[in-house]
């Protein structure tokens, strides 16, 4: 089956993926231009779900949400809380976790891709065309301020996950 909306999607949060792994490939070393490569990225991806995908889902739903969106939104506030803390290896280890849950839930089978290839089927040209238009998001340098951390560990309890217990970094 061709579905190049999944595919498309798909082949980032491999790209992605590679990225973050590259950015902590040598024990006890950050390599920061790989990281900050990860971090707009990640930020530009989920500003085309959130901006595009969904949208146009939604919008082919009759205006609805579709059911796991509430879910996934969480998610994507959970993460970008977490592209403002400074990066070290128990970060990673906490965006990590949340990737591999959150990438699941879209590529399963059945999967929010799978639903918004099948809503958006008549739309996908002009949708591939859109995405490959998106900027890179502009990032600020990492934040160290208990704040920030703070933040972090309340957009990840309103995801559902604990911060803590996942390992992430102390103020």
């Amino acid at each position: 089956m061709n579905r190049p909306l999944h595919a498309f999607f798909t082949n980032d949060h491999r790209r992605l993926e590679a990225l973050l792994h590259g950015a902590f490939a040598k024990p006890g070393h950050i390599d920061h231009a790989l990281y900050d490569q990860f971090r707009a990225g990640l930020l530009r991806h989920i500003g085309m779900e959130e901006k595009i995908l969904f949208v146009a889902a939604q919008q082919a739903n009759g205006g609805e949400p579709l059911p796991i969106q509430a879910k996934l939104r969480l998610d994507h506030g959970a993460l970008t809380s977490l592209m403002v803390i400074p990066p070290s290896a128990e970060l990673t280890s906490v965006i990590r976790h949340v990737l591999d849950l959150h990438d699941k839930i879209e590529e399963e089978p059945g999967g929010m891709y799978d639903a918004c290839e099948h809503l958006a089927k008549h739309q996908t040209d002009a949708l591939l065309e859109r995405l490959a238009q998106v900027k890179d998001t502009p990032v600020h340098p990492p934040n160290p301020s208990p704040k920030a951390i703070g933040a972090a560990r309340r957009a990840m309890a309103r995801a559902g996950f604990d911060y803590d217990a996942l390992g992430g970094p102390g103020e």
